[in-house]
């Protein structure tokens, strides 16, 4: 059975109010690059972390059994009711850098019409995440991305921290997962960075952070499973594949799955998010959006869905204040 989001009617609720939201997938921002005027803001004001000692990333690998990672709920419970905003982003220039090759299993963009749900082999740097946050136990989905210090993810930003509140504990990245299997092991965060515009505010708009994990036996991140390349402040309206882990029925959480389609506007201007077809469930949260199949440059996350809007995922605009979290996490 088709999981339900929760509607928001705009001509009832001002977009000052919070979005009900549930995460499913991802999108863009709804609006026109040329609608930015402010500048960027300093990576100061803009980025919050948190560092992850060495013993509790142990901690972390340690508790993470099979078991505990069949039974983490989907975390599509923790974006619902955040803030919204509609406001003008800061967008910057536009960037790309390229990512690198670990194995030849990629997925190609589907060539005919959208598709809201296919079944995928496993991809080597597309990942679930785990991670305890308010005291349960929760599962996302995640994806390496290229990056200085070889050892990046990008992840949904209510997949690392409350929104406003808490950072989570215990996150673990677990690529190319399937049916149990975890064919490159865990990886532990050592830090967690997120825009301050989710952190402090909450703004579903921004939900997107990312983690810096530990090396395994000396073998990096990227050395070990490769990583996609990475696009910032690009078009919007464009055509996406979306892959992540959907957890909640009909699916189980065991398998990748993709989307594919293009990007169009928030229907109820609340937020700067754009959307996709797309059915996939909570637990796909945070799973990559990628210009191309997925050897292509991601440029946003799996994020959340409206109620009354069947079968679509949102996803936020990576402009300016992303790129930021971004460089603070791979540098």
């Amino acid at each position: 059975m088709q999981t339900k989001y929760v509607s928001q009617n705009p001509k009832t609720k001002s977009m000052s109010r919070t979005v009900a939201a549930l995460l499913l997938a991802g999108a863009l921002i709804g609006g026109t690059a040329s609608t930015a005027t402010s500048a960027p803001l300093s990576e100061t004001d803009s980025v919050d972390t948190k560092k992850i000692s060495a013993t509790q990333g142990d901690a972390a690998m340690d508790y993470w059994t099979p078991q505990r990672m069949k039974e983490a709920k989907s975390a599509d419970v923790l974006a619902r009711g955040k803030s919204a905003s509609n406001a003008p982003l800061n967008i910057g220039k536009s960037t790309k850098i390229a990512g690198r090759s670990a194995n030849a299993n990629k997925v190609k963009p589907n060539a005919g019409k959208p598709s809201k749900n296919v079944a995928q082999t496993p991809v080597s740097h597309i990942g679930k995440v785990f991670f305890t946050l308010g005291g349960a136990d929760y599962v996302c989905s995640g994806n390496a991305v290229v990056s200085a210090n070889e050892s990046t993810v990008s992840t949904a930003g209510h997949c690392v921290n409350e929104g406003p509140g808490a950072f989570a504990t215990r996150w673990v990245f677990v690529p190319a997962y399937e049916n149990g299997n975890a064919p490159y092991g865990s990886f532990a965060a050592t830090e967690l960075v997120a825009p301050t515009q989710w952190s402090n505010d909450g703004d579903i708009t921004y939900d997107t952070a990312f983690a810096v994990v530990s090396d395994q036996s000396g073998v990096s991140l990227a050395d070990k499973v490769g990583t996609s390349g990475v696009a910032f402040n690009q078009a919007r309206g464009l055509t996406y594949s979306a892959f992540g882990y959907p957890a909640a029925r009909p699916f189980n959480g065991e398998t990748l799955q993709s989307c594919s389609g293009t990007a169009t506007d928030d229907p109820y201007g609340q937020t700067q998010s754009q959307g996709i077809p797309c059915n996939m469930t909570g637990g796909s949260s945070g799973g990559p959006w990628f210009l191309g199949g997925s050897d292509g440059f991601q440029n946003s996350v799996n994020s959340f869905g409206y109620g009354g809007i069947r079968d679509t995922m949102f996803g936020p605009y990576w402009g300016s204040v992303i790129e930021q979290a971004y460089q603070s996490a791979q540098n």
